[in-house]
């Protein structure tokens, strides 16, 4: 009895041991409320809006023909200019010294040639008298085509320099409003680099972007309704141009609108843009809050009940596009569905879940989706 007693404690003890060190049973997955709405069909709202901003037709950007020191600048940003009006001046010293020297050279070649010209009007005097040889008059003749030449030269050098210095002025070639500035007062700038952008005075165009999946919908010549956002005034407009080529930054593709010349918008004004092609007002079709999407994988994908079990499982959908801040689903829902309206990210497949309801709103059934 001594030898048992000492084995049945340490038994004891081993017991105890392998109990503590043993992990606990997992904890049941806890049942969460969630908030449900009933599938159905409804009407789209929205038509493809966009914004839009005014543009003229026809912009000029500006550029000296030449390199330089700006020293003056006249026009400043959104100041209306003339036609032949200057807008900015580059330093011509430079221009006119150069202009100066080829002058110069232009008198000297004018010398040559008159001399070059009286002597062979002489010889040739002397030739009539058979005075000189023929091939002596035929050297004073090339002599005279040379200074001739020469003096053609320095000629169109010095208007070449002329052209150059008057450059240096850089003139308003159109009649509009100035809608950028690049340039100031003691910049140094290259031949050619843009210093000013003019609107021209003219035709108005609505430019504005549409995604890569719906450019194919718009065509030229099809129309579109333009509202300010400063009034509630619709106007009627054309497609006049649609990009061939997305734009690499935002991958958008660029459409223009023609409107009424009587329409006078401001320059900028933002409007938004309403295309035919895109007005689906009142098609029927099953709408659901994109709080209800759940992104899987390459897919998008919803969370219905079960409502024999009270358990969600993953439903797979597609949608079409969206409409407002609901989603149209192409496939995959059928009316009468429940699904989960909210909280998806917490969700597992065959977890089960309990019906939320608000105190305020406890008698009122779930809501339908599309409606």
């Amino acid at each position: 009895m001594p030898k048992t007693l000492p084995a049945a404690i340490a038994l004891a003890v081993s017991v105890v041991l392998l109990a503590a060190c043993s992990k606990p049973a997992p904890a049941p997955e806890p049942v969460r409320a969630v908030k449900l709405l009933t599938v159905g069909v409804g009407a789209l709202q929205g038509g493809g809006e966009f914004a839009g901003e005014v543009r003229a037709r026809v912009e000029s950007r500006l550029a000296f023909r030449v390199a330089g020191k700006v020293v003056q600048r006249q026009v400043e940003l959104g100041q209306r200019v003339r036609a032949g009006q200057v807008l900015a001046q580059l330093d011509a010293q430079d221009y006119r010294l150069s202009v100066d020297a080829s002058r110069a050279q232009l008198a000297g070649a004018a010398t040559n040639r008159d001399l070059a010209q009286a002597d062979f009007k002489r010889f040739k005097e002397l030739r009539e008298q058979n005075f000189i040889s023929s091939a002596e008059l035929e050297r004073r003749e090339a002599t005279l085509k040379s200074a001739q030449a020469q003096f053609d030269a320095a000629q169109a050098q010095l208007a070449g320099l002329s052209n150059q210095a008057a450059y240096t002025s850089l003139v308003a070639d159109v009649a509009g409003v100035v809608t950028a500035v690049e340039v100031e007062v003691g910049q140094v700038v290259a031949a050619g680099t843009p210093v000013f952008r003019i609107a021209k005075d003219g035709p108005r165009d609505v430019m504005f972007s549409v995604p890569e999946d719906k450019v194919a919908m718009i065509r030229v010549g099809s129309g579109a309704s333009v509202m300010p956002w400063s009034s509630a005034e619709s106007l009627p407009a054309t497609v006049r141009e649609v990009a061939s080529s997305a734009d690499p930054v935002t991958r958008t593709f660029a459409v223009k609108l023609a409107m009424d010349p009587k329409y006078s918008l401001p320059l900028g004004t933002t409007v938004t843009v309403r295309a035919n092609n895109f007005d689906h007002s009142g098609t029927q079709a099953i709408r659901i809050p994109t709080s209800a999407l759940l992104r899987e994988a390459d897919s998008t994908a919803v969370w219905v009940l079960d409502a024999a079990s009270m358990v969600v499982n993953l439903q797979r959908i597609e949608v079409l596009t969206a409409d407002g801040n609901m989603a149209v689903v192409g496939a995959g829902l059928k009316p009468g569905m429940q699904i989960v309206a909210a909280g998806v990210h917490v969700l597992s497949p065959g977890q089960k879940v309990t019906v939320y309801q608000d105190q305020n709103t406890a008698a009122t059934p779930a809501a339908q989706a599309g409606k």
